[in-house]
């Protein structure tokens, strides 16, 4: 066999036991840890399991059974994988898994194969390639509810971790400008600079860059809003430089971690100079919403 590329994908059937919803989101966050992109739950069989693609040359048996170590002592995982050669990823989600979805009303996600689209003050197309960020996941439709609360037009945002680009799309139909998508994955970079151009004319005032939190020195502002909805891990070890790239008076708004995970994010949030102004969840997962102090 050829060597795998980043097309190419392994998908992972994992099993939970007990049948938890809430260990299978763990899991995908335990996943999202080691290179894994897309989860989709069993809706048929709600708790028992979900299906997990990583590319495949960052796939790791022995990776994935000690990342799963961590649902012990509560539940255990079984998982059986598949190499799955690269094909066309947007009709592959259109075909099983990514169907249109409205938000709040008023933002609706679809991809550019889809005919049944509900009506919306904002479209966006979201050819997902396997990226993550479809509005389907409860972090990502929390994010869009809170950028919705807070943007306005001519504010300044970066979008840390963009993923398919959604929020930072999203941001500039809101009327704000500039924007900035960073994202680590090169994958997701080439995918999230694909959605912003089917999304908005000339790419609009939206710029992605590659790279970490390190990137943000390219950014030539400091942000009204920042947007981070990536892990809890990540979040509490970024969070310093994600003062620094916020505004004085600015908003951040981050998620990707669970209720449970709140005092975390709020104590290294208070740390780095951020006061909470508002709290949100949606299936035991959480964004919080914090606003940058004036130095005194």
């Amino acid at each position: 066999m050829s060597k795998p590329t980043m097309n190419d994908y392994y998908k992972v059937e994992i099993g939970i036991k007990p049948a938890s919803t809430d260990f299978c989101d763990l899991a995908a966050d335990l996943l999202g840890g080691i290179g894994f992109e897309s989860f989709v739950p069993y809706e048929d069989r709600p708790g028992e399991g979900l299906t997990a693609f990583v590319p495949a040359p960052l796939y790791s048996p022995e990776a994935l059974t000690e990342a799963l170590l961590g649902l012990q002592p509560f539940a255990e995982a079984s998982f059986e994988a598949e190499f799955v050669q690269g094909r066309d990823w947007n009709a592959e989600w259109e075909k099983n898994y990514f169907r249109p979805i409205l938000v709040e009303g008023k933002v609706a996600v679809h991809s550019s194969f889809h005919t049944d689209i509900p009506e919306a003050q904002y479209d966006i197309t979201i050819d997902p390639k396997m990226a993550f960020g479809t509005g389907h996941h409860a972090t990502t439709s929390l994010m869009m509810r809170a950028l919705l609360a807070t943007c306005t037009p001519g504010m300044a945002v970066i979008d840390m971790g963009t993923g398919s680009g959604i929020l930072a799309i999203l941001a500039a139909m809101l009327g704000a400008k500039p924007v900035t998508g960073i994202e680590i994955d090169p994958f997701a970079e080439a995918n999230a600079r694909d959605n912003v151009a089917l999304n908005l004319p000339a790419g609009g005032a939206v710029a992605i860059v590659g790279g970490d939190a390190s990137a943000l020195a390219q950014v030539p502002y400091k942000a009204d809003i920042f947007l981070a909805n990536i892990n809890r891990n990540v979040i509490t070890a970024d969070i310093a430089a994600y003062a620094e790239g916020t505004a004085q008076g600015g908003t951040l708004i981050v998620s990707g971690f669970y209720v449970a995970d709140r005092p975390i994010v709020i104590e290294a949030a208070e740390k780095a100079g951020f006061v909470k102004t508002a709290v949100d969840e949606m299936d035991n997962w959480s964004s919080i919403t914090f606003t940058k102090a004036a130095t005194r």
